[in-house]
């Protein structure tokens, strides 16, 4: 998945440019971490890596230097509050054990995948970036990403490195926009499926639409993705799910996940923006 479009994209630049940016105060490196996972039967198994990217790259595109013009090459009409920043293709494997019982799944285990955001990093940060923010959007990845955080920061100790799980921002504004009820915004519910369905409505099978309720019997245990509780519990998706979805898929709608994809988007524009000025 390799954006060619984005004024963002390292992977659209020549290295000289690269090398430009990330050498300008204050540069940001985003890196998307998604997963290749089943997402029930109405939503396709890139899910996590799609909608990451597109919030990564909207996000890094709002506080960007206009048009991504080369360092020393700014338009007379960009702000000066544009900021030097790429974000690289998304990581699309994910660790995701729990999700291998039904097919569709790719799956790394953890100090692979651990490795992997280190070699990254190692490699990247070569290039003189002020601040690497891994941002993840898979559920499975949460542990592994805030221990790679710390890793990473551990060894790159000139470069400030942070972890975020998107959809974690919405706790910031999705109680303004749910209709479900806790439990309802889980694997491939009410807040995946809505933003699939604004972001790429070809994508998703609506006549296949099934999810099973998240229910768990410690009320201390995570209840959805944005309801992450005290209690750790190992998770077996097949014993949950039929279909592998699971939330409430009768309160999707295109116009609500543009809703939701918009505050994602915000929220994470407000934080470059705070990295950026305290860095």
């Amino acid at each position: 998945m390799v954006d060619t479009t984005s004024p963002v994209a390292w992977a659209a630049k020549p290295y000289p440019e690269v090398r430009e940016i990330a050498e300008q105060d204050g540069s940001i490196l985003v890196v998307p971490v998604g997963a290749l996972e089943q997402h029930g039967h109405h939503l396709p198994t890139g899910t996590d890596t799609i909608l990451v990217n597109a919030v990564a790259t909207a996000g890094a595109e709002r506080v960007a230097d206009a048009g991504g013009q080369r360092a020393g090459e700014r338009s007379a009409d960009a702000g000066a509050d544009d900021l030097p920043i790429l974000t690289t293709p998304p990581l699309w494997l994910g660790h995701s054990p729990h999700h291998l019982p039904f097919g569709g799944t790719v799956s790394a285990d953890f100090d692979t995948l651990s490795d992997v955001l280190a070699q990254i990093a190692d490699s990247a940060l070569g290039n003189a970036f002020d601040t690497l923010l891994f941002l993840n959007g898979h559920g499975g990845n949460r542990p592994l990403l805030a221990a790679s955080t710390q890793r990473v920061g551990a060894e790159q100790p000139d470069t400030e490195v942070l972890g975020l799980t998107y959809f974690e921002l919405g706790e910031y504004f999705l109680d303004d926009v749910r209709e479900s009820e806790l439990g309802g915004m889980a694997h491939g519910g009410e807040l995946e499926t809505s933003m699939m369905l604004h972001l790429h409505p070809e994508l998703v099978d609506e006549e296949r639409m099934q999810a099973t309720e998240w229910e768990t019997e410690y009320e201390q245990a995570p209840s959805d993705l944005l309801g992450s509780g005290p209690l750790n519990v190992t998770l077996d998706v097949a014993e949950w799910s039929e279909s592998g979805a699971m939330g409430d898929v009768s309160r999707v709608d295109a116009e609500k996940g543009g809703r939701m994809f918009r505050g994602f988007v915000d929220e994470l524009e407000a934080l470059l923006r705070t990295v950026h000025s305290s860095g």
